[in-house]
């Protein structure tokens, strides 16, 4: 008959200690979340990086020179955006000018805008080398 009129149950100590641990889990877990997915949305960035770059080598192939222009008139590219949305590129010259060189930047906006610019040039440069 004891059996019967015992209740089971959490005591509150031992809901505390569940709360604890999933304090102590989210802590940890949440940070590197958030560490992944601006590495993910950097991703974004250089993949447009090396299309623009590609497409400013095929441009100096046809016209011995690079441009400035990203858009119509000179690469003609749809925008000035990566796919994601997460980076501007912008163009411009580098070292003796757009006949030997050309700087691309890759301005981080929006969530991504903490992570810091990308660039990358047509002599293979690129910064921050730690993000590459």
């Amino acid at each position: 008959m004891n059996k019967l009129n015992k209740m089971a149950g959490m005591t509150l100590i031992e809901l505390m200690i569940v709360v604890a641990v999933v304090g102590i889990l989210s802590a940890i877990a949440y940070p590197a979340y958030q560490d992944q997915m601006t590495k993910t949305r950097r991703t974004d960035g250089k993949t447009e990086l090396a299309a623009v770059m590609n497409a400013q080598e095929r441009f100096f192939t046809n016209n011995g020179t690079y441009t400035a222009t990203l858009l119509a008139g000179g690469l003609g590219l749809p925008d000035a955006n990566s796919d994601e949305g997460h980076y501007t590129i912008a163009a411009a010259a580098c070292g003796a000018g757009l006949t030997q060189c050309v700087a691309l930047t890759a301005t981080a906006v929006g969530v991504q805008a903490a992570d810091g610019n990308l660039t990358y040039d047509s002599l293979g440069n690129k910064t921050p080398a730690a993000k590459w």
